[in-house]
């Protein structure tokens, strides 16, 4: 009966609202409450409602307004609602972008009639009803109502705005912080909602210890599916819209479990992309979803969920883990027995994994009198005051607050008195503080490991069959459990490699999460293994696919004979093979070279790389890149720091603010509120978490594999981890940059052939006719990348990919990138700049320039070399003054260009010239060296694809 009323309450809430309340506002008779939701209300609800749930829903709307809109003052003569607040949408449709206060006016997609309208939102809405089942029909509705196929209304549809005199969140975002309110209600009638933040780990500890880059995607993607086990036990019991951040709708795992847990009609998931692929290029193989969350939940249930969490999560990860020592067993010949000593191991390495933590603070800390915030009550005060050092803390030491609670009495007006909703940022800075604190306390239960180590960690047993085993180094003996599986699958297990339940886990999560797919896609899936080989191969394939020539009758026998697993490819180059005569022969290519140069027989890899020179008409490129973007002060961006947010006054309409401006202009302590910044709301972390899906989901994978050979390691919102060909690193650097603020091209050093979206306005991006909204132009990003032999060790890889993206980080000053070359020879090289300079040229461009013009075959590298040995006679900054030592440097570099035939003309001399830190003559060529010997690595490589 609570399950009922639950959903019956959260189906009720997202009906208050019609969708397209917007185009509809003071254009008919029976008004926005008459039209479409009276329709749907009488067919789902034709006995009506109880008046509790009505009484919630009604409590949740306006919480949920008081949470989201930015307030604004009323004469004493204005009534119920003055025409002055009257925005007709149909004759001014804006939106505002909430992250930049960026205005899109959408004139050209409103001119549907309000009653077709109406009709097309009836027939939308009626697809989605399951018959007699509110939970399945509220989850169709969550899922499916920002999407419908009416063309005249298609592209419009998902952009309007929950009020159109703040039209700075959508009707969406309202319905579903409303739906969440009332679930809450409905369940706590007592002590009502509460915020719950939970956050798992470790992260880059477990990421990091990997010995292939197969296991970097299986660590990543691992941890991406703990969130989703964490996140589903709130889905479960309270439905997604209670998940405030992230945004979940959309998110291919997401709706696996809405398709078949929660058993929603297939049909309605037919045009996702999930359903129609079954290779590794399917979105269920990319990490979408971060490491913590944030919930709205009744308060008399989230100790409860926080316990179940941890529980769930802990309990699954054993399960997985007893599951991968199985396939072991069983790839060993040996049989199962649950008295082996293997699952007891598990048990006990897998014993406190993941770290859990969580915290919660109700509303209920909130005083109120009649449904309205009691400003004489002082319990949030108390609760909040060991973490600040304001008085009063925090939010409520802002002037938006101040006025809000009537601590400012306009002399020309007044404002409504606040309901408890709109201390959703007192709330949100308390639970970040406690969870921060939640994680600073922590305990640590001794384990006891008696026996050798695993090969990758080095902190647990490895797993065994017999426990006497551990007494002696691996090294000495031949039938443990894993020296039989490396003889048996390779992937699973090099020679030699042992290890603990953790590392298993990971190592196997492909073949165990392969295994979940068929069962979900109906189909054979194709194992997902990334090979640095494979990689560094790309960009060699993707020159010779063009030729059009055939495969040696050489190498199509050693083809043809070739045998073990399939070597996922970069998504574009697979579909291009498949265009190729000898397609299949092909796509064995990469996993028979791997397989050739791992092999003890050096006879076998010298033969490999002889036949495949033979083939591309030259040596195949050896390196490969991998890039570690991470979004800059997240943190801030979700706590809405004063530089990160906007005035109240930006985020009225335009005919609001000037009736404002009108009204209260002369009213110094209006002014003040209108000037004061918006703090953290629902509506700003929506808006966020849905900017970052769209970069992780959309923009990021469209750029790396579609329009260039990289493939994904990880995306989950602002991080992302990707393995590229060497030739595509700069525009693929360049390309996510732009794509994850949407800003221009050239600013960041993109080029308008890298990108497949236009820039709309500060925050805006049209993407195949779609208007996305990203983080915008404030938001920046760094990126670490690392350039590496495919032999070279993964783990001093990572650990220079790691450096690389702390020094972007730090000696960059945020958004920047660094690029470190590791020479397989010996040495690194390393490169650290801003993606744009105030009034100059971006030193990306002039890193691609600069390499591009390296590439032509008359053009000589030794420049770089030459510039470096009279580097050192160069006099001090100081004895010359900075312009003319940057007119020195400009002279110097354009004689060497033009002496090595390199096509560049004076002015890209001037540009590398103005970047130069000129602080020393050792920071100064220190730069410009490194800049130059990057531009001549890379282009060393390019040059190699044009060799005949």
């Amino acid at each position: 009966m609570t399950n009922d009323i639950l959903w019956q309450t959260k189906l009720h809430a997202r009906l208050h609202d019609p969708a397209e309340k917007a185009l509809i506002l003071m254009r008919t008779a029976h008004g926005h409450e008459g039209g479409t939701s009276r329709i749907l209300q009488n067919e789902l609800f034709p006995q009506g409602v109880s008046a509790a749930v009505k009484a919630a829903v009604k409590r949740a709307d306006h919480w949920a307004s008081a949470a989201d809109r930015a307030a604004f003052p009323k004469h004493d003569e204005d009534g119920r609602y003055p025409a002055w607040q009257q925005v007709k949408f149909h004759e001014r449709p804006v939106i505002i972008h909430p992250l930049t206060g960026h205005h899109i006016d959408l004139a050209p997609l409103t001119s549907v009639e309000p009653a077709h309208a109406e009709t097309l939102s009836v027939d939308h809405f009626r697809k989605l009803i399951h018959a007699q089942d509110p939970r399945k029909t509220a989850l169709a509705f969550w899922r499916f109502g920002p999407e419908i196929d009416a063309p005249e209304i298609k592209s419009l549809w998902g952009l309007l705005p929950a009020d159109t005199r703040v039209p700075d969140h959508s009707i969406w975002d309202h319905l579903d912080l409303t739906a969440a309110f009332a679930g809450a209600f409905a369940l706590d009638e007592t002590d009502g909602p509460a915020l719950l933040a939970v956050s798992l780990g470790p992260v880059q500890d477990f990421i990091a210890a990997s010995r292939s880059t197969s296991d970097l995607w299986a660590g990543s993607h691992l941890l991406s599916r703990l969130a989703w086990e964490a996140i589903k036990v709130i889905c479960e019991e309270l439905g997604p819209e209670a998940i405030l951040f992230p945004r979940l709708r959309g998110i291919p795992q997401m709706d696996v479990w809405l398709r078949d847990e929660c058993k929603l009609v297939h049909h309605l998931f037919d045009n996702c992309e999930w359903t129609k692929s079954g290779t590794d290029a399917n979105p269920l193989f990319a990490a979408a979803l971060p490491n913590r969350f944030t919930a709205l939940v009744p308060a008399n249930r989230a100790k409860p969920l926080g316990e179940k969490i941890t529980a769930q999560v802990r309990n699954w990860v054993l399960k997985q883990g007893e599951a991968a020592y199985r396939l072991l067993l069983k790839e060993a010949g040996t049989d199962d027995n649950p008295a082996l000593p293997g699952y007891a191991q598990i048990k006990d390495q897998l014993a406190g994994f993941p770290e859990v933590h969580w915290a919660a603070v109700p509303w209920s800390l909130i005083g109120t009198t009649d449904g309205r915030v009691d400003a004489s009550d002082d319990r949030l005060t108390k609760a909040m005051q060991p973490f600040f050092v304001s008085t009063p803390p925090g939010f409520l030491d802002t002037d938006a607050w101040k006025a809000l609670r009537q601590d400012i009495k306009l002399d020309e007006g007044w404002f409504w008195h606040p309901n408890p909703g709109a201390l959703y940022p007192a709330l949100h800075e308390l639970l970040e503080r406690l969870l921060a604190a939640t994680k600073a306390v922590r305990s640590f239960d001794q384990t006891k490991q008696e026996g050798w180590r695993c090969a990758l960690t080095g902190e647990t047993e490895w797993l065994t069959t017999d426990r006497n085993q551990l007494t002696k180094s691996y090294r000495n003996q031949t039938d443990t459990l894993w020296a039989k599986v490396a003889n048996a699958r390779p992937a699973w297990a090099k020679e030699g490699e042992h290890l603990g339940a953790l590392s298993a886990l990971k190592r196997l999560w492909p073949t165990l999460f392969v295994q979940e797919m068929k069962e979900v896609l109906d189909q054979g899936v194709q194992r997902f293994v990334v090979s640095t080989h494979t990689m560094a191969l790309a960009t060699s394939l993707a020159t010779w696919l063009p030729k059009n020539d055939q495969l040696t009758p050489e190498l199509c026998s050693a083809l043809q004979a070739a045998n073990g697993d399939r070597i996922a490819l970069p998504r574009r180059l697979a579909l291009d093979l498949k265009q190729h005569a000898q397609a299949d022969l092909l796509v064995r290519l990469p996993g028979w070279l791997e397989a050739a140069r791992e092999s003890k027989d050096e006879s076998a890899s010298g033969k490999a790389d002889r036949l495949l020179e033979e083939m591309l008409g030259v040596k195949p490129e050896a390196y490969y890149a991998l890039i570690l973007m991470d979004g800059d002060r997240m943190g801030a961006w979700l706590s809405a720091d004063r530089e990160l947010t906007l005035p109240h006054k930006d985020c009225f309409h335009p005919q609001i603010r000037q009736s404002l401006d009108n009204r209260f202009a002369s009213d110094p302590l209006f002014t003040k509120y209108a000037e004061s910044l918006r703090a953290a709301n629902p509506a700003r972390h929506m808006a966020i978490s849905d900017a970052l899906n769209n970069f992780a989901l959309i923009l990021a994978p469209e750029v790396i594999e579609q329009r260039y050979h990289g493939r994904i390691l990880y995306a989950g919102g602002d991080d992302l981890m990707a393995m590229l060909p060497v030739s595509e690193l700069l525009p693929v650097m360049a390309a996510l940059r732009a794509a994850y603020s949407g800003v221009d091209a050239k600013d960041v050093g993109a080029l308008e052939d890298d990108l497949s979206f236009k820039k709309q306005g500060n925050g805006f991006v049209l993407h195949r006719g779609r208007l996305l909204r990203l983080m915008g132009e404030k938001a920046t990003a760094s990126i670490g990348a690392v350039i590496a032999h495919h032999q070279a060790p993964l783990g001093a890889v990572m650990r220079e990919l790691r450096a690389a993206e702390k020094r972007a980080k730090n000696e960059g000053g945020r958004d920047a990138f660094s690029i470190t070359v590791i020479k397989r020879s010996g040495g690194a090289l390393y490169l650290t700049s801003k993606w744009s300079r105030a009034g100059g040229d971006s030193p990306m461009i002039c890193l691609r320039e600069l390499s591009a013009a390296l590439v032509d075959d008359e053009a000589s590298r030794r420049a770089a070399f030459h510039i470096h040995a009279w580097s050192t006679d160069l006099p001090e900054p100081s004895q010359l003054g900075n312009e003319q030592y940057r007119d020195m440097l400009c002279r110097l570099m354009s004689y060497q260009f033009q002496r090595q035939r390199i096509g560049l003309p004076e002015m890209h001399a001037r540009r590398l010239a103005e970047l130069a830190p000129v602080t020393s003559r050792k920071e100064a060529m220190g730069f410009i060296n490194n800049f130059l010997s990057v531009a001549e690595f890379l282009a060393r490589e390019a040059r190699a694809e044009k060799r005949p």
